[in-house]
């Protein structure tokens, strides 16, 4: 990975202030002290920063336009790569298992730049990939929600969405039913029968009050 993608941060950061700096004090993080290592790697700086010399002094001071041009290039060295080892890019894959659903004659340039452009997005900040992707004139992909069908779309809006009824009522013990018991052959009989003057069961197990002798 070229250093660089990690010295733009502390670049960015000091350019705000719009003057020339040593790099010295530019790649300053109290948090993170191991960053000073990077200031053997600042070779390439010429790439992304307007460079002054003083004497025996080198200052910098970040520049947007010559970022935007380097990245570019990494964008197109990644592109070639891809097309030298036939790597299937964009509507060329299907879904994530990089199956091939077109021929590389249907693949277009576009989709070869937004796949490097995705690729290396991964080494620069979100601000710096938006940037690149205006600079390499690729307009921004429509979003998947816009494309779903209507019924699979969910509904925005600042206000919680309500139930157009008050389903809780159905909880009440008035909506609890209990399922009718199914009769058996004997019960449905014994239904029809004329009970008149007859004893229930219960009265043949009740027990016999025994009379006091006097």
């Amino acid at each position: 990975m070229d250093p660089v993608y990690l010295i733009l941060p502390y670049l960015i950061k000091a350019g705000k202030e719009g003057k020339f700096q040593p790099v010295d004090q530019v790649v300053v993080d109290e948090e993170f002290p191991a960053c000073s290592r990077l200031l053997n790697c600042t070779y390439s700086l010429r790439n992304v920063a307007e460079e002054k010399e003083v004497g025996s002094l080198k200052f910098h001071r970040y520049s947007q336009e010559k970022t935007m041009d380097w990245l570019k290039k990494k964008v197109e060295r990644t592109v070639l790569v891809l097309k030298k080892r036939n790597i299937s890019v964009g509507e060329g894959v299907k879904s994530t298992t990089c199956v091939k659903v077109k021929s590389e004659s249907d693949w277009r340039e576009e989709d070869y730049l937004r796949y490097a452009h995705g690729l290396i997005s991964e080494y620069i900040s979100e601000d710096l990939s938006k940037a690149l992707l205006k600079h390499l004139q690729l307009p921004e992909l429509t979003s998947p929600k816009e494309t779903e069908p209507p019924s699979k779309k969910r509904k925005l809006s600042d206000t919680p969405v309500e139930a157009g009824e008050d389903y809780t009522k159905f909880n009440s013990a008035d909506f609890v039913r209990k399922p009718p018991k199914k009769m058996t052959a004997a019960q449905k009989s014994l239904a029809k029968v004329d009970k008149t003057g007859m004893k229930t069961m219960s009265s043949f197990f009740s027990l016999k009050v025994k009379a006091e002798k006097k």
